[in-house]
């Protein structure tokens, strides 16, 4: 199908791009148009205005600053899996992209509007709560930062406000001592997740989990931290029995989904089965 009509704005600046996201109030944010530009063919979304900040350079880098890896919103797919700094320092990140889309859709896509979009069956979301990120996001008024599990809100839903924009997102570089993996079941046609699960945990020296972070998607209709398994692995020695045992809790407390794909009981025992992997491969890795 056809778009409707719109009116194009390519702003150089996020200035520019805020300034006009304020100005017209029937406008969307376009990045790398992957999860958009469908929805417009399909006449599920029609804006009068289309603005692209695929060209604002200010949104497209990776870089350590504080104890920090900032990722600007405009940084694609593949730059985040190619990045040397993310390898080193989180390689959670670098390991999750190449589960998105194909070779085509990772050059052009980007993490913010994957991050905005909120699909249910996206991989970033996952990952982005495993690793703890908080997420920046700016109005022409001001800016504000987002913890990653309050940036989610429904399907397809976020905690963003129509006149602002995901400008960065920020991770705390793992201490010593830290594992992660990503394990994704995906939808053999589109490669959505099924259900992706994500882990970063950090262990003492005897083995003791002094933290860990577990974000789940494509089970719910929003991705979420499964608390039920990160509480059950906190201040214990680790071993496979107890990880066997908290992956058990990783469907705990969510209203699965259901569709053609796959009922709510195959996804949640997928999501059983896929964290207790990911917890076994994030800790072989320490």
């Amino acid at each position: 199908m056809i778009p409707a009509a719109f009116e194009y704005l390519v702003p150089t600046t996020l200035d520019e791009a805020l300034s006009a996201l304020s100005t017209h109030t029937d406008a969307k944010i376009l990045a790398g148009g992957h999860s958009l530009i469908p929805a417009m063919k399909l006449r599920l979304a029609s804006p009068k205005y289309l603005i692209d900040i695929s060209r604002i350079s200010d949104l497209n880098y990776v870089r350590e600053s504080g104890g920090q890896i900032l990722i600007g919103a405009g940084t694609t797919h593949y730059q985040i899996e190619s990045s040397t700094l993310l390898k080193e320092k989180c390689p959670l990140l670098t390991e999750t992209a190449p589960y998105i889309g194909d070779v085509q859709v990772r050059n052009r896509g980007t993490l913010g509007g994957s991050l905005a979009h909120a699909d249910p069956a996206a991989d970033w979301p996952a990952a982005i709560l495993a690793v703890g990120a908080e997420i920046n996001v700016r109005s022409s008024r001001g800016e504000r930062t987002l913890k990653a599990e309050d940036f989610f809100v429904d399907m397809m839903t976020t905690a963003l406000q129509p006149n602002e924009i995901l400008t960065e997102i920020r991770i705390p570089i793992p201490p010593q001592r830290t594992g992660s993996a990503y394990e994704k079941v995906k939808q053999p046609a589109s490669g959505f997740a099924l259900v992706g699960v994500a882990v970063q945990i950090t262990l003492d020296t005897n083995r003791t989990c002094q933290r860990v972070q577990v974000g789940i998607t494509g089970l719910a209709p929003k991705p979420f931290r499964a608390i039920g398994v990160e509480n059950m692995l906190k201040g214990k020695v680790i071993n496979d029995q107890l990880l066997a045992q908290a992956a058990e809790k990783a469907a705990d407390g969510v209203d699965p989904l259901s569709d053609i794909h796959a009922s709510a009981e195959y996804r949640s025992h997928l999501a059983r089965v896929h964290t207790k992997r990911a917890l076994q491969r994030a800790v072989s890795r320490i």
